[in-house]
This record gives structure tokens, sequence and C-alpha cells, in this order.
């Protein structure tokens, strides 16, 4: 059944590719980042596998960038649903330029929301990086790549009616403190370095 209808959201990805944020331009990309929401509700591995055969991470990346605060809440959730399936949290930390991109996002991210806070959007980007440290090659890098102001109490209004984000919060700085020293062979830093 999916894969007859497969290729649908597809004909939606010009709309997510636009950078024109004009007023119906960001309702375009918002209604078509909600059909691709939906899709990855479903939490079906096929769906998600079919989606990273696209250019879905690389279209979300750029509307967490430069959407709306609506649009990149749920392009945001779309990177949080992919990472959660095993495919998804592999697919992105296979290769150092993936996991850097995504991290570079959600860092650029987190330094703007110290400026204008939003629970809602924080929420989501504390629970990507919690579900990539749960990879230990990222969760290595996120030793060093993991924003200050996620460690201090920039947050901490913010997060104080929201026990569950909290606890995200807490335990990712726990998998962080305590992941162990990359090896540089292993270590996405070494990665990197051999592919400059």
């Amino acid at each position: 059944m999916f894969q007859t209808a497969a290729h649908i959201p597809l004909y939606l990805y010009p709309f997510l590719n636009t950078t024109s944020k004009s007023r119906p331009f960001e309702y375009l990309r918002l209604t078509s980042l909600g059909v691709i929401g939906a899709l990855v509700k479903v939490d079906d591995t096929e769906v998600i596998s079919f989606l990273l055969s696209t250019e879905i991470i690389p279209l979300c990346l750029r509307t967490m960038e430069m959407g709306s605060e609506l649009s990149k809440t749920v392009a945001t959730f779309i990177v949080q649903k992919i990472l959660l399936d095993d495919v998804g949290l592999d697919y992105i930390c296979t290769t150092a330029e993936r996991f850097f991109a995504v991290g570079r996002v959600l860092g650029n991210m987190v330094g703007a929301l110290a400026e204008q806070p939003s629970s809602r959007l924080l929420k989501h980007i504390i629970r990507c990086y919690l579900r990539l440290s749960d990879n230990p090659r990222a969760c290595d890098a996120l030793r060093n790549g993991l924003p200050d102001m996620l460690r201090d109490n920039t947050f901490s209004s913010c997060l104080r009616e929201d026990p569950t984000t909290r606890r995200w919060l807490q335990q990712l700085i726990s998998n962080v403190n305590g992941a162990r020293v990359a090896l540089q062979a292993g270590g996405f830093d070494h990665m990197l370095m051999n592919q400059v």
C-alpha cells in the first residue's frame, strides 16, 4: 500500500526547497511539513527508509535554519522521529558529514532560542540530541559539541513547566558526561579529518 503512494510526498519537496520567507510560501512549507510529519508519526521503518532515500534531511535542516517558529518546530519533529527509528539514527551517524550537519543546525537553533525562547521547539531539539547520544561515536562527539547553554541554566525557566523535557536534558547531560573517550581511529573527528 505504502509503496504505491510512496512518491506522493516528493511533489511537496519543491515547497520545502524554497528560501522565500513570504507568508504564502511559509504556508506552503508548513502544509508540506505537516503531510510528512503525519507520515513519520506512524513509526514505520519502511516510511523512514523511504524518506531517507530522498532529500528529506537536507530539506528539514534548511527549514530548521530559516523557517518560522512553527515550521522549524515541525521540521525538527520530523528529524526527531527519523532519529528515533534505528534506521534513521544509523543513517545520520554513519558519516561525519551527516552528523555534523545535523549537529550544527541543532546548535544554531539552541543559540537562537537563548534570544527567543520556545519551549515547544526546545523540547524537540533536546529529544534529537538525546537520541544522538544513544550512538557511541555521536555521544563522544557531543562531549565537546553540545552547546554550553544546554549544560548551564539558560533554559531553566523555559523548562520549568515541562518535567519530561527536563528529564531528557538531565539524561542527555549524563550520557555525554559519561561518554567514553573516543579512540582516535573510531571518532567522528578522525573521520572528518580523513575526508578533508
